[in-house]
């Protein structure tokens, strides 16, 4: 049975005859298609009981900005950002959003250089719950 006909059957049975599904897995792709509520054990101990969305809300604070431009500054200082990567044209920017405003990045930004086009990716779950056993010195 290929993974989506099995993703299939696990939301049927749980949606058509209110089965519960105990999912073990370190593929966060199933975690995510699948869970509505999610349960991390670190050595024996309950670390975290509850939904996706509130994993990202307590630890999905950082966002990733890729940011094209032109007429690009010899130096790049955007004050509540850390500069990953930089390049005459491209620069990647990582955000803690608890801290610090998208706009405010973004306005920084636009005094500095010409932008042509911003992407902004939210903190894969993986790098999320690699914090969450950090904090729990798992």
């Amino acid at each position: 049975m290929s993974k989506i006909a099995v993703r299939r059957f696990i939301r049927t049975i749980n949606k058509e005859k209110g089965v519960t599904v105990i999912l073990t897995t370190h593929d966060m792709n199933d975690i995510e298609a699948l869970a509505q509520r999610i349960i991390l054990i670190g050595k024996g101990r309950l670390l975290f009981d509850g939904s996706i969305d509130a994993i990202r809300h307590s630890f999905g604070t950082h966002k990733t900005l890729t940011v094209v431009y032109r007429h690009y500054p010899e130096r790049l200082e955007i004050p509540g950002a850390e500069l990953l990567s930089w390049s005459p044209e491209r620069s990647v920017l990582r955000i803690d959003t608890a801290k610090t405003l998208i706009s405010e990045v973004l306005l920084q930004l636009s005094k500095q250089v010409e932008l042509l086009d911003v992407e902004m990716d939210t903190q894969p779950i993986e790098e999320m719950i690699v914090q969450l056993y950090k904090e729990h010195q798992i």
